[in-house]
């Protein structure tokens, strides 16, 4: 296609009447000086450019074209113009400025993603993938091969999905994204094999697929359901079903077979989980009634894609009874599914005859069938006919691949059976295990309403104190006698709490014991709350103390840092009651208990929220080691640093040791699904590094890597640091005003009328201050205005007064040899990198009255601060310096965000002059705005 540019002379007049600045003719990612390492990204990035440029004028004119040229010129030239240029502009203008900025970094993003999976491949074929290094290390410890194999039996990863913060962008936007990946791989691929490629072609294909993303609207009209939301995390389980999970299933099986740990078939190393549907706290709109149509959607799917997987048995295993007979075990299985399945058409039994493997390939197809049409009609089982669940079908896979490896068949015994094998024990016919999560007062309030209503206590149930609940919900939960009786009559909310664990156990009965596993209690504060649900839960019949019964386990969610400090006593108390230590034995002798980084951060800062959780594992540890409970710990980790996000290979092995002993959760935010798991090297790279990390946590780091005197030192630093950093914060959350001057400087008003999750913003029931604003939409608004606060905030202060207490050798010393420290200011570090107080104070000049931008001061203060103190540590001129590449990444990121967000500021501030969301506001002034938001958002990849 022919280049587009923008036949203007630099100096001449723009439109504003200034001098226009030198035009850019492509929307260039990256300039002439960056360094060869990036000239194949930097080429592709500058090609969709052009094309982007070339779509503009196509369907806007060359006028827009000219436009998104001179603002970005000016930003980078002039910024001081760049208020009054826009100020010029309608609102159909803006519109069209905002989605070109927003449509780029799409684009850029999807076009990184391309070759950070090329730059994986490459890597994984001359230095091998994550599970390669991790055998490489675990083989220079030699380890027993019974102590790997009983490792192996252990293992146990788990990604959760979960919906919020949902990702910005809408599935239709990213399904043409990837297209464009694909496109892009497929040219590459060509010009390997060919030499040559037809890039005519392929720009024709590129060109269009970009003239249908810029038709396509960005915003979401309304808000998603819950439903839908299950429905975009199916898109990638099932992605992932069909290849990563397959793959990464495999090497570790071949990892585990070398160290002499070979897992038993059927074992289920990795799976996955979803808060999707289950998760209640907050969200009105998830009810029963939605948990089960969700169950049913993820079955839907689960089965289509156990049908793929069985599809491609029937296409391979042609073996014939003439040729190498099967074993008599899978003869006599095949005669009994012929005598029970009605739905096998007769042709197959005629043209199969001979070949027992495909004749029991479509048995199973059948059941499957059977199976999906029990689940849309509410039947009970038939064994024989459908599946209960999916261990039946392991079951019957199992019979073929035994058949196999008995008669000459060991290789693809091995291979195709292994594979579907491991990854039916993956996902089941569910895709993945449902965990559901409720406030713990939900739960105090119908015990209110029910023992109220009894009238056996001698004051309201509401008044009683901490330890008298206690008391009374242990002897309540030994005991047998229903609390609610059948025909129980309560409030609307209550009545909804209550009938969720009857929907827990009418799923159970459906679909098998495996879908729903886990009971979250969100702020966990006494043994109470955990008994609270185990009482309801008895009631519904999910669990009988008396006779050692419990269908699902409770699970402790400690999310703010008294909570998390206090969590070994907790955990102490509840083991220590006899009814919940039986419910325990019950499920194994496991005990779960969920880590809230989100929560805590907002509550206390990064540097405390990041010490009370890493020192919190130690301690519940150690508890679970004295009651003789195996501990899984459940990381609720968010997709930015300030709400746990970060590397998740180097989070895994910064855990303390011994805290890690095969099992592991870990939740995958809506917002981070597209970035880790749309192309499938990428999705591969992730459950892998996350699969490596688990192992060799369990395997080598059981014993602490440094003498007990040293780590007390080091503990006793991060103590001082982290109160010192603790009450920097909080004197900045305590500040009068901050609530006015957080609504001022940021559109986090808008985040509801983005229609990226099913969730309200806020907890019911409060104000506009920050307290009941939930922590996503609290990292939300500082990032869009670049201030980034839950990233960094107080690790400066924190750091400098241990200096001042003469520590600062000691400090230099954990950055040096403690993995633990290394990574927590490695992340802040990059956090700081993001943050731009620049762009930031022209959020405040303009948006914050002038009473509170005394507030951005502090900031400032703190953040050079922080940025001293983090320097110190890692000897670098500057931020990021060890990582060049990052860095240069992230500054012409900038180049590019810079404008959106003084359209953002322009926006904002007309947006609330005509009244905002209470006002008569221009629909097309809030689309700008709203699409501004967006922008960033694919600009800093993340919402929240």
């Amino acid at each position: 296609m022919q280049q587009v540019t923008a036949d203007k002379d630099v100096g001449a007049a723009s439109p504003s009447g200034l001098p226009r600045p030198p035009v850019e003719t492509s929307m260039d990612y990256f300039d002439s000086s960056s360094g060869t390492d990036d000239k194949q990204l930097r080429r592709d990035i500058r090609r969709l450019g052009n094309l982007l440029g070339q779509a503009l004028v196509r369907q806007e004119g060359p006028q827009l074209l000219e436009l998104v040229e001179e603002v970005r010129g000016l930003v980078r030239h002039q910024p001081e113009a760049v208020a009054s240029r826009l100020a010029k502009l309608d609102v159909n203008e803006e519109v069209d400025l905002a989605r070109a900025f927003a449509t780029y970094f799409h684009l850029a993003n999807i076009t990184e993603q391309v070759h950070r999976a090329r730059d994986m491949r490459r890597s994984r074929a001359e230095n091998g993938g994550w599970l390669s290094q991790a055998r490489a290390e675990i083989t220079a410890e030699d380890i027993p091969a019974d102590q790997i194999a009983a490792a192996a039996e252990r293992l146990e990863v788990r990604p959760v999905f979960t919906a919020h913060p949902t990702e910005a962008a809408r599935r239709s936007i990213l399904m043409k994204l990837r297209g464009i990946a694909d496109l892009l791989d497929a040219e590459t691929a060509e010009r390997a094999v060919l030499g040559s490629a037809d890039v005519d072609a392929v720009n024709s294909r590129l060109a269009e697929i970009i003239d249908l993303l810029w038709q396509t609207d960005e915003l979401r009209v309304e808000k998603p359901e819950p439903t839908d939301e299950a429905r975009n995390a199916i898109y990638y389980l099932t992605d992932l079903y069909r290849d990563a999970a397959a793959r990464v299933l495999t090497d570790l099986n071949a990892t585990l077979t070398d160290l002499g740990g070979s897992p038993r078939p059927g074992s289920a190393p990795l799976k996955f989980g979803t808060w999707i549907g289950g998760d209640r706290d907050g969200n009105p709109f998830v009810t029963p009634e939605v948990t089960k149509q969700v169950l049913l959607m993820q079955h839907e799917h689960g089965i289509a894609a156990a049908e793929g997987a069985v599809a491609g048995l029937i296409n391979e295993l042609s073996v014939s009874q003439t040729v190498r007979p099967a074993a008599q075990e899978l003869l006599d299985s095949v005669a009994a599914d012929f005598k029970i399945l009605d739905n096998i058409p007769e042709r197959y039994k005629r043209i199969y005859a001979e070949e027992p493997y495909r004749l029991k390939a479509r048995a199973i197809e059948a059941k499957l069938a059977n199976t999906r049409a029990r689940h849309a009609e509410g039947l009970p089982h038939r064994a024989g006919f459908d599946y209960a669940d999916g261990r039946e079908l392991l079951a019957d896979l199992q019979v073929m691949r035994d058949s196999l490896a008995r008669q000459r068949g060991q290789l693809p015994a091995k291979g195709v059976l292994d594979r579907v094998i491991r990854t039916v024990a993956a996902f089941g016919l569910q895709l993945a295990t449902m965990d559901v999560r409720e406030h713990s007062e939900a739960h105090h309030a119908v015990l209110a309403e029910l023992y109220d209503a009894t009238g056996e206590l001698d004051k309201p149930y509401a008044d009683l104190t901490s330890d008298e609940r206690d008391a009374l919900l242990e002897k309540e939960l030994s005991g047998q006698r229903p609390l609610a009786p059948a025909n129980v009559e309560l409030a609307e909310r209550n009545r909804k709490t209550f009938n969720v664990f009857h929907a827990i156990r009418d799923a159970q009965v459906q679909f098998g014991q495996s879908i729903v596993e886990s009971y979250i209690i969100s702020m966990t504060h006494d043994p109470a709350d955990v008994l609270a649900p185990a009482i309801l839960a008895r009631d519904a019949g999910l669990v009988d103390v008396a006779r050692g019964r419990a269908d699902i386990g409770f699970v402790p969610l400690m999310e703010e840092v008294e909570d998390l400090a206090g969590a070994d006593t907790l955990l102490d108390r509840l083991l220590s009651l006899p009814a919940y230590r039986a419910i325990v034995a019950a499920r194994g002798d496991v005990q779960e208990v969920m880590l809230g980084y989100s929560d805590s951060n907002k509550d206390a800062g990064i540097t405390a929220s990041q010490w009370n959780i890493q020192s919190a594992q130690r301690q519940l540890r150690d508890v679970a080691h004295k009651h003789g409970v195996r501990l899984r710990l459940f990381h609720g980790r968010g997709g930015t640093i300030g709400r746990g996000g970060g590397p998740t290979h180097e989070a895994i092995l910064a855990q303390p040791s011994g805290t890690l002993d095969g099992a592991i959760k870990i939740t995958e935010q809506g917002e981070v699904l597209s970035d880790k798991y749309t192309l499938p090297a990428l999705a591969r790279e992730n459950l892998e590094l996350t699969v490596a990390a688990s192992l060799k946590a369990t395997l080598l780091h059981t014993e602490p890597r440094h003498q007990p005197d040293v780590l007390g030192r080091w503990f006793g630093v991060m103590d001082q640091t982290s109160e010192a950093s603790k009450a920097t914060y909080r004197e900045l959350t305590g500040q009068q005003g901050l609530a006015d001057y957080f609504w001022a400087v940021s559109p986090t008003e808008l985040l509801g009328a983005l229609n990226i999750g099913s969730r309200p913003s806020k907890r019911p029931n409060t104000d506009a201050g920050l307290g009941g604003l939930r922590a996503i939409p609290w990292v939300f608004g500082w990032t869009q205005s670049r201030q980034i606060v839950p990233g960094w905030y107080g690790v400066g202060s924190g750091l400098a007064a241990a200096r001042e207490a003469g520590l600062g050798d000691d400090i230099a010393e954990m950055y040096e040899k403690w993995h633990f420290f290394r990574n927590f200011v490695s992340n802040v570090e990059m956090t700081l990198a993001k943050t731009d107080l620049s762009i930031a104070s022209q959020y405040v000049s303009t948006l914050v009255p002038a009473e509170l931008q005394p507030i951005f001061e502090t900031i400032k203060t703190e953040h050079e601060r922080t940025v001293a103190e983090v320097l110190a540590l890692t000897g670098g001129e500057k931020l990021l310096d060890a990582n060049p590449q990052l860095s240069r990444t992230l500054e012409v990121r900038d180049r590019y965000l810079a404008p959106l967000h003084h359209l953002q500021i322009s926006l904002l501030k007309r947006y609330r002059s005509e009244g905002g969301a209470d006002g008569d506001v221009d629909p097309q002034l809030k689309r700008a705005l709203l699409i501004t938001v967006n922008g960033i958002a694919a600009g800093l990849r993340n919402t929240g």
